[in-house]
C-alpha cells in the first residue's frame, strides 16, 4: 500500500527535526558549548544587554544558576558583563562573539538553510510546513 502524503511529509518532517538535531548537536561539540550554553548565546543574541533575571526566565534555571552559566560564559570570553549606567546593582550581558560569523554561524546555519528554502515555496505551503514543524519540535522536546 503507497503511503499517504501526511504519512510522507511526516517522513520528511521527521528527517528534518533528526537532521537539525544532529547539525547543531555537531556544532556544539565542534564549539565546545553545551545545550544550555548554545542556548543562552541565542537568547543573548536576540536580546543584546538582558538582564540575568530575564535570561533566568527565558532559560527556566535559577538565579545561582544563570550566575554560574554566565560567570562560566564570561571566562570564556563568550560572554561580558556591563553595569547599567542608571542603577549600578543592574548588570547587562552582552555577547564578546558574532553568532553570524565562523565559527559560531554553525549553531544557527541549519534553520537557516531551510528558512531559505521555505521562502521558495507560496505562503499558504510554507505556512502548513511551519505549524507542522512548531508541533513536531514541542513533541521532541517534551521527550527531552
Amino acid at each position: 500500500m503507497p503511503l499517504s502524503l501526511p504519512s510522507v511529509l511526516m517522513m520528511a518532517l521527521d528527517d528534518y527535526v533528526r537532521a537539525r538535531e544532529d547539525a547543531i548537536a555537531t556544532a556544539r561539540r565542534d564549539l565546545g558549548v553545551s545545550e544550555l550554553e548554545a542556548a543562552t548565546l541565542a537568547c543573548i543574541a536576540e536580546e543584546p544587554g538582558i538582564r540575568p533575571s530575564d535570561l533566568r526566565g527565558r532559560l527556566g534555571v535559577t538565579a545561582a544558576g544563570v550566575t554560574t552559566l554566565v560567570d562560566r560564559l564570561i571566562g570564556r570570553g563568550l560572554l561580558r558583563r556591563e553595569l547599567d549606567t542608571d542603577d549600578r546593582r543592574v548588570n547587562h550581558i552582552h555577547l564578546e562573539v558574532d553568532l553570524d560569523a565562523e565559527p559560531w554561524v554553525a549553531l544557527r546555519r541549519f534553520p537557516r538553510e531551510v528558512e531559505s528554502a521555505v521562502d521558495a515555496e507560496s505562503a499558504d505551503v510554507a505556512r502548513a510546513a511551519a505549524e507542522m514543524l512548531a508541533r513536531i519540535t514541542e513533541r521532541v522536546r517534551a521527550r527531552l
